[in-house]
């Protein structure tokens, strides 16, 4: 992804990162607000390590290696340190990466296998929280086996590491090129010593992304001598030899001695991962490129202004607006060149890059919604990187990584992402391109998709046959039924709108036919969403309560959870359920039905309870704002301010569930805030119980768009009126064009829950 560099002059190297950048000086430290030790606890996934926005690299210490707490390589709870490798998932329930390991040493070389079932490495180091510290785009930690303290930072495609040795005659590094995180196979690996300062490699691994393949250069402030480990070593006794490729790197230093290492990575070769450093760090400049870092992320942090006087929301705030930064991952190098979906390299263009990481399972529902209002340029570049995979890879990907079709998840949201874009006016993409594209994601085609035999099924399930065939998806038939068909409702639904803008009339009524398929699955007797078989049967037995992980009905939810998913047509969704009274009786037990699960393997993603609404996994985040459909919008303020106040906190277990790729986080800066977008591809904001006293976006034309909450505390989180730019609202919804057109909302606070209607049209 990027690394590497030239000895140039200190000006050459602080002028080369201001370009970079093109950020004007930030008054505001937004950064000092910054924890980005959140989310490294509990079941959060999220890393403390250094990147810059949208970065392409990411290295970060880590203190595991598998299992599900090891998905991002870091988990705080652990004492030891297994060194620092430059590929970071944030916040993902699967894992991948941990790319070239890069370990400090002093004294004898460790290298000896651990065992299958260890988290640790030979030569890990103990550590203390107390000797850590974590920045955007800056991290250090004190190893204390070698004595040596560790910092790293980075540029968009390239990292600079300063290690501090003791005096000693025996110090040097490890690189460790055939680690990973999860053990992932390595079919290929090449390591080189280019000189007695560089050392270059390439290796392709197979994991979460099938084919995905890692290049790197690595540049020595330090001349070192060598050892190459290319023996296959078991990592039990009598266990299958597994390559290795490992470098050991050795040298004398002086007290207090800094040694600094630059690392490029690219996806497309080793050559590309050299010029990534050598454009982005020529010097040996590590304070210039931290400087440079925490720039970047002012600059991007800066997007909102908030107020108030709870130092720990603040931190969670900026925080989060920090975790949205994370992801989508540049994947263009700095020459232009791209690792395509067919797996070949591309030239494509530094002024319009190529991204990766694309969770849209999660990001469709908030992340992407709040992309439209902070930077819809950078949105929008989003949508043209998804349309580029589908031209190479034949199809939309669920969840894009490395340039590989995993298959994960559910439904084909980059609909969802193109429909919200565009019906906010945002059109800088092949809208022609991306429409077609969308209504390829929707029926069933296998022919033509460039992915693994293993992949193709989960990329493209039979559920779409059976949906297009019959009209609904049988459970007999494929499984997940009733989650899969009812997210094809809604992106069905998203292509409707796509298909009425764009005038085909046909697709238009077939697609908005389609949109009303989740009806098949209501069962009245109940009033659940359930399985129902290929000969119009309900599955039984049926609990509602019932959980079997990604083998059952829905997809890592319950009923419960699930039959609230029809965000398109809340008003069709009160009809089914007799009226807005049952709907609202219906809606109360959701949030006060017992906590507990019942099942053979229930999910680990149902999390962050009240009742059996799950604020921990993403198909519960619009339900809070049913109420507002039906006349209740106090119980929508209820919820909101019991999420903000009892599910996100200002620690390393400070999130409900998986950070998903900036989903969670999405999801807390909207509503606390003062709103949330309940249907993406239908540009209307639902309002909330805002948190701050003030809130103000900085949109991207200079204009300002401000939400004021007066009289507001802890205690008075009902809104007992609603101004938009002076104007009474009847309703407390408004439209993404208010932002737009900029203004402020002004909502005044009280402890009562005041009678007050609120119904969208």
């Amino acid at each position: 992804m990027r690394k590497n560099m030239k000895i140039n002059s200190m000006l050459v190297s602080g002028l080369l990162l201001l370009g970079m950048y093109s950020c004007t000086p930030v008054a505001q430290d937004y950064s000092s607000y910054v924890n980005p030790f959140i989310g490294t606890g509990g079941h959060g996934h999220t890393y403390p390590g250094a990147v810059v926005p949208n970065g392409m690299i990411q290295p970060s210490p880590d203190t595991r290696i598998y299992q599900w707490d090891a998905c991002s390589g870091y988990y705080y709870a652990d004492s030891t340190i297994n060194g620092f490798s430059h590929t970071h998932l944030n916040g993902t329930g699967c894992g991948d990466y941990g790319d070239v390991l890069l370990m400090p040493t002093v004294g004898k070389q460790d290298y000896h296998p651990m065992g299958e079932e260890s988290q640790q490495m030979a030569y890990a180091s103990a550590f203390s929280h107390d000797n850590e510290t974590a920045q955007p785009g800056y991290y250090s930690v004190f190893l204390d086996r070698y004595k040596v303290k560790a910092e790293l930072t980075a540029t968009q495609r390239a990292a600079i590491h300063r290690y501090t040795f003791p005096k000693a005659e025996d110090a040097g590094f490890i690189l460790d090129l055939d680690y990973s995180l999860q053990r992932q196979k390595n079919e290929e690996m090449e390591l080189e010593i280019i000189s007695d300062t560089e050392i270059r490699g390439r290796k392709k691994t197979v994991y979460w992304a099938f084919d995905q393949y890692i290049n790197f250069y690595a540049k020595f402030s330090k001349p070192f001598t060598y050892t190459l480990v290319t023996d296959s070593m078991a990592l039990d006794e009598g266990g299958p030899l597994l390559p290795t490729a490992k470098a050991l790197l050795q040298f004398q230093t002086a007290d207090n001695e800094q040694v600094l290492v630059k690392v490029g990575v690219s996806a497309v070769d080793m050559d590309g991962a050299r010029k990534n450093v050598e454009a982005e760090i020529p010097a040996w400049d590590f304070d210039g490129v931290r400087s440079a870092a925490r720039e970047s992320w002012n600059s991007y942090l800066s997007k909102i202004d908030i107020e108030t006087t709870d130092a720990d929301q603040r931190t969670m705030f900026y925080t989060a607006l920090y975790h949205t930064g994370v992801q989508p991952n540049l994947f263009t190098d700095a020459d232009g060149r791209y690792l395509g979906m067919d797996l070949k390299p591309h030239q494509g263009s530094v002024d319009n890059p190529v991204y990766t990481v694309f969770s849209l399972w999660d990001t469709f529902r908030a992340y992407h919604p709040l992309m439209t209002i902070i930077d819809p340029d950078l949105n929008q570049a989003f949508i043209r990187s998804l349309i580029l995979k589908q031209r190479e890879g034949g199809i939309f990907p669920m969840w894009e990584l490395a340039g590989n079709y995993t298959g994960t998840m559910i439904g084909y949201h980059a609909a969802s992402v193109i429909a919200d874009a565009y019906t906010k006016g945002y059109r800088n993409f092949d809208v022609e391109d991306g429409y077609r594209a969308c209504i390829r994601a929707a029926e069933y085609d296998t022919t033509g998709i460039l992915c693994p035999p293993l992949v193709l099924p989960h990329l493209m399930p039979q559920a779409k046959y059976w949906k297009n065939k019959i009209g609904y998806v049988p459970c007999d038939k494929d499984n997940e039924s009733v989650a899969k068909a009812l997210e094809y409702a809604y992106d069905d639904w998203c292509i409707s709108v796509m298909a009425e803008a764009l005038g085909d009339e046909a697709n238009q009524e077939k697609y908005a036919a389609f949109a009303k398929g989740y009806q098949v699955y209501f069962d009245a007797s109940t009033r659940f969403m359930r399985g129902l078989d290929s000969e119009g049967n309900w599955r039984t037995p049926f609990n509602p309560r019932s959980s079997n992980h990604r083998n059952d009905d829905y997809c890592e939810g319950t009923a419960w959870q699930w039959t609230w998913f029809v965000p398109h047509d809340v008003d069709g969704l009160v009809k089914l359920m007799g009226g807005r009274d049952a709907f609202i009786g219906k809606l109360d037990s959701l949030f006060i039905a017992p906590s507990a699960m019942e099942g053979e393997s229930v999910s680990v993603d149902i999390s962050g309870l009240i009742g059996q609404y799950a604020h921990g996994n993403e198909p519960s985040h619009h339900i809070a704002h049913l109420y507002n459909y039906v006349n209740q919008p106090w119980r929508t303020q209820e919820l909101v301010d019991e999420v903000l106040h009892t599910l996100y906190f200002n620690d390393p277990d400070g999130l409900s569930g998986n950070e998903d790729c900036g989903q969670m986080s999405a999801w807390f800066i909207l509503n606390s805030m003062g709103f949330y977008q309940v249907c993406p591809g239908k540009p209307v904001y639902s309002i909330g119980r805002p948190l701050f006293n003030k809130a103000t976006i900085n949109l991207k034309d200079g204009k300002t768009f401000t939400i004021v909450a007066h009289n507001n505390s802890r205690e008075n989180k009902y809104v007992q009126s609603m101004l938009l730019n002076g104007k009474e609202l009847a309703t407390p919804f408004f439209t993404h064009q208010d932002i737009v057109d900029g203004g402020t909302l002004e909502l005044t606070m009280g402890a009562n829950r005041p009678a007050r209607d609120g119904h969208l049209n």
